[in-house]
């Protein structure tokens, strides 16, 4: 049976091989790709949780001064970035709103469209409300939220994915702002940080996310 120390440690190496493959193919592949259909049965695992981006059907390459596509909204329900589903115009930023979905499913263990019982929100608008102070016990997997020694890693998992949802994709942070944090956490996890601010000293502040 996995503790839950060493089942956050798995959700950091594959999320941060994730958001590595979206930030290079966002940033350093030569010329800019948007994948427009990141969703959990695109990403491959090896033995290590290693993830390989897959399915570039949809993918557009964009010159380095275009922002956006103007396109017929394409993707997965669930999935979608609801701006880019109102306006049709799709950015980096909406990778990174289809990376949020899967970060739910990971810290979950459920599908991210699925609604709490007797409630009418779903988990995306749970995660969504925990920049607004709601906790993070009682949403996440049960698997990673048992004890308090990976709480503070969890809940700045959590958090970051919050901002990866958020409604206005100015206010997301960039792919490679994303794998930045989560990198910096596996190697704190991996280390197994004593100290309590370990975790905290590594977080994505608004300061740091592009205006």
């Amino acid at each position: 049976m996995h503790s839950a120390a060493s089942t956050l440690t798995c959700i950091l190496q594959l999320s941060r091989s994730t958001a590595g493959a979206i930030s290079y193919m966002h940033s350093a592949a030569s010329t800019p790709i948007f994948h427009r259909d990141i969703k959990s049965l695109n990403i491959l695992l090896d033995n290590n949780y290693s993830a390989k981006v897959s399915d570039f059907g949809t993918s557009r390459f964009v010159s380095c001064d275009q922002s956006h596509l103007t396109t017929r909204v394409h993707g997965t329900l669930g999935y979608i970035d609801p701006e880019y589903f109102r306006s049709s115009q799709y950015t980096e930023k909406s990778d990174v709103y289809s990376f949020g979905v899967v970060m739910v499913e990971l810290l979950t263990g459920k599908h991210p469209t699925i609604f709490a019982r007797n409630e009418e929100r779903n988990l995306l608008e749970d995660f969504i409300a925990l920049e607004n102070g709601k906790e993070v016990v009682g949403i996440v997997d049960s698997a990673i939220a048992k004890d308090e020694e990976t709480m503070e890693g969890v809940n700045l998992v959590a958090n970051l994915t919050a901002k990866c949802l958020r409604a206005n994709g100015k206010e997301r942070p960039t792919m490679k702002q994303v794998y930045l944090q989560l990198e910096g956490l596996r190697k704190a996890q991996a280390q197994r940080c004593s100290t309590s601010n370990s975790f905290c000293s590594m977080a994505l502040s608004d300061e740091d996310l592009p205006r």
